[in-house]
């Protein structure tokens, strides 16, 4: 009797087990055979050149070659550069780092484009040992140009250098490579599954702001159309006010409580208002926004230091203020001060220690973001 007991038991849990097995293999070939949002639709990108904010000279070609390869790869069509070039020579177009609407337009009605890559490098160092980071964006074309995916990645060789300095990455070209890979593995999940990755909430207590204020007025609740205004910089970093706008824009994005406006789009009409922003936005300027891009809120601010560094001994520093203006009470609702060093909470073996600003000013502006939509 216990035999059979134990004979049945086991049959039984042979049985449970077929099942489970041919479940799974059921669902991984609905998952398989799924339909993704673009693999369909032949999704046609346009890939710019790469806007340099590094302030040096940097692979700029080879990035972007990189990125039309990994892309035609997956079976993605690519705008060849000859097409590209006549293209933006009809067009007149000599800005990279944003898409305006009727650029945008153009790109969809003469060449079927359904999407536009924009890439820019923050920081390229081969000093030993070597750094990077940049940041990419696909935004769409047609009559109403959004952002439908953003991502970015700051790497240096002795991130992780782990036992007997087995980790460290000497190569520049095998840390870029590392970085691309990254940068379009995002990518494509993004244009297989039609989903941005990445929650904002996950930010270190170390890069909170150093002091804010949070009106009572911002909803948690409620989901904010966002205009980022370029920053006004008073560092002695070269383009940091177009890297923080970056990492506002990137960060912001992974809340479902932001919607952010296209730069090129923002820029496009503040060259049409002729508005000048000598030392940061005024009330005529918040005034003459709202009324044309009709934002809720418009988030602007001034960088005070941005320093990264080369080589091995150096700490980045990121210092900046930021401020949000809410469209209906023309009122500050929100108003941070924010500054920190690589270096900050490390006491042992450089645990936790920051070696790009680019991941530093990512979770500073992190904290900003979870603060707000909280």
């Amino acid at each position: 009797m216990i035999l059979s007991t134990n004979y049945l038991s086991k049959a039984s849990v042979l049985i449970l087990s077929g099942f489970f097995f041919f479940s799974v293999v059921a669902n991984a070939k609905e998952i398989k055979t799924g339909t993704a949002p673009f693999s369909d639709t032949k999704f046609r990108i346009a890939i710019f050149p790469v806007e340099n904010l590094s302030g040096t000279v940097a692979p700029l070609k080879e990035i972007r070659q990189a990125l039309t390869e990994k892309l035609s790869k997956q079976g993605f069509q690519v705008l060849g550069e000859e097409n590209l070039e006549k293209f933006m020579a009809k067009h007149r177009i000599r800005y990279v780092a944003g898409l305006d609407r009727e650029i945008a337009r153009a790109f969809k009605e003469e060449i079927g484009i359904e999407g536009v890559l924009i890439t820019s490098l923050e920081f390229y160092s081969e000093t030993n040992p070597p750094k990077v980071a940049l940041t990419s964006r696909l935004i769409s074309t047609g009559e109403a140009p959004s952002i439908l995916w953003i991502d970015g990645i700051g790497l240096a060789g002795d991130d992780s250098p782990g036992i007997l300095g087995l980790g460290l990455i000497e190569d520049p070209k095998a840390l870029l490579e590392k970085a691309m890979k990254s940068m379009t593995d995002s990518l494509m999940r993004y244009l297989l599954t039609g989903r941005n990755e990445g929650d904002g909430r996950g930010a270190k207590k170390k890069f909170k702001p150093k002091v804010a204020y949070r009106s009572p007025e911002l909803d948690p609740e409620r989901k904010y159309v966002v205009a980022v205004l370029p920053f006004f910089n008073r560092s002695e970093r070269k383009y940091a006010g177009e890297i923080l706008v970056l990492h506002f824009i990137r960060e912001l994005r992974r809340f479902n409580n932001f919607d952010v406006i296209e730069p090129g789009i923002l820029r496009q009409e503040l060259l049409g208002l002729r508005v000048i922003m000598e030392d940061g936005v005024s009330l005529a300027n918040a005034d003459a926004i709202f009324s044309t891009l009709n934002p809720d809120v418009i988030l602007s601010g001034k960088v005070i230091d941005y320093q990264d560094y080369q080589g091995v001994w150096g700490k980045p520093k990121v210092d900046f203020f930021t401020l949000f203006i809410e469209r209906k009470s023309r009122e500050i609702v929100w108003n941070s001060s924010s500054y920190n060093e690589g270096d900050e909470g490390v006491f042992f073996f450089d645990r936790g220690r920051v070696n790009t600003a680019y991941v530093m000013a990512s979770q500073m502006v992190k904290w900003i973001g979870k603060s707000v939509a909280k």
